[in-house]
């Protein structure tokens, strides 16, 4: 998989890909991700990129033109499955959308910033628009490295078992159940005896009581 992500400040996201899952996942060349600065399109010599909105109001708005003259570039190199905006009010980012995404063989994301981007980049090259909450940050660079974390660690031969993805919360439309290591007693709290049986038929029975009751109480929006 090939990730292109474009930003104003992409120096924002080179820490958070350097280590970890992504780092490996980088190094075993299952995916490669690369930062393009805007400020590299822009066509005067201050490097403008946003400018003032028309009609009036606060806030300075991304100019279509470097954000065209960078898509169209990358685009003329490669075919893309998906080009993706991460703004406040794109769809909800959950885990079966990670699940499609992780499929794809290359994306490029756009991280919104300042006001957000001049409405005729959504209607002329965006297929997908995200958010990672009903919350405003300060640009979409963090919503960008939510999604590539997400989307690296469904990536097969990334994680180390690669079952474990497939038992996460949200997989099966539940949470995950408790989960737990040595030593079998802390402070007078000890560890199910069920999990020290043996028994994975019973194990297995017992987790999916677990995830049910926990989601239940936790989040029962999901059994909807």
């Amino acid at each position: 998989m090939r990730i292109d992500i474009i930003s104003v400040v992409p120096e924002l996201m080179t820490s958070p890909f350097d280590a970890s899952i992504v780092k490996r996942a980088q190094e075993k060349k299952l995916v490669e991700i690369h930062f393009h600065n805007l400020r590299d399109y822009a066509k005067n010599k201050y490097n403008q990129i946003d400018d003032y909105q028309y009609g009036g109001g606060s806030g300075m708005v991304m100019m279509i033109e470097p954000i065209s003259k960078c898509i169209n570039k990358l685009k003329s190199e490669r075919e893309y499955d998906e080009i993706i905006y991460m703004t406040p009010d794109g769809e909800t980012l959950n885990q079966k959308m990670c699940n499609s995404l992780s499929l794809k063989g290359n994306i490029i994301i756009l991280c919104g910033h300042y006001k957000g981007v001049d409405q005729r980049v959504r209607d002329l090259y965006i297929t997908k628009e995200i958010s990672i909450g009903d919350y405003v940050l300060s640009g979409g660079e963090i919503g960008a490295i939510v999604l590539v974390d997400a989307i690296c660690r469904l990536i097969p031969s990334v994680l180390g078992d690669e079952t474990s993805a497939l038992t996460d919360s949200f997989q099966d439309d539940l949470l995950a159940p408790p989960v737990y290591t040595r030593p079998e007693e802390f402070e007078g709290k000890k560890v199910p005896e069920i999990l020290l049986s043996g028994n994975l038929k019973k194990i297995d029975v017992w987790r999916e009581e677990q995830a049910l009751e926990r989601t239940q109480k936790l989040r029962p929006d999901l059994l909807k």
